[in-house]
């Protein structure tokens, strides 16, 4: 159980924050960016909730249980691998990945195939979702980054692949089933 009395400790004063473990690390730190940008991404998804809340009611559901995924993979990457954890970390499962992986195959099996790239925007919650998708893609580039410097699960690394894919086809779902998509035109205004 998480208990929060105090919001400021000033033990980040000199530039550091504690990961899970205890263990100190710069605010800078690659880990720390990594799960910073994750927490950035779950705000995105509460913007992209309040545009489809009360259009798409089971979107908004599955979002919701995305942003507690977020929160889970939050705490595995705030807890590197360790030998003798004093207590059992919190990581992403083969579960997590397969439950998005189930969403993005519902929302796409309505959707015409792509004949061009798909512009951000059309529907405030397609333009939302598309958001959510690119800071999930900058996530995803610091966690591999991180991965080739320390332990990185393997659920963690696919269920932020995924959820990129997630919100693309979800900004086309929001996109009136990809009928409202803008779509790119090469070269339109040479």
């Amino acid at each position: 159980m998480v208990v929060l009395n105090k919001i400021y400790t000033k033990t980040g004063d000199g530039g550091t924050t504690a990961l899970a473990s205890g263990e100190r690390r710069p605010k800078h730190d690659l880990r720390v960016e990594a799960y910073g940008t994750v927490d950035e991404t779950n705000a995105a998804v509460g913007l992209a909730r309040l545009a489809v809340a009360e259009s798409d009611p089971d979107l908004d559901a599955v979002l919701a249980r995305i942003q507690n995924d977020l929160f889970d993979l939050g705490a595995d990457l705030a807890t590197p691998e360790s030998e003798n954890p004093a207590y059992p970390p919190l990581r992403v499962v083969e579960a997590q990945v397969k439950a998005i992986e189930a969403e993005i195959d519902r929302l796409n099996s309505g959707l015409e195939p792509l004949r061009s790239f798909v512009l951000p925007g059309g529907s405030q919650a397609a333009a939302h979702l598309h958001h959510a998708r690119t800071v999930s893609r900058r996530a995803e580039r610091l966690i591999t980054a991180l991965a080739e410097q320390e332990p990185v699960t393997r659920e963690a690394l696919v269920y932020m692949n995924r959820l990129s894919d997630f919100f693309f086809v979800a900004a086309r779902h929001a996109n009136d089933r990809g009928q409202a998509d803008v779509l790119w035109v090469p070269g339109k205004n040479r």
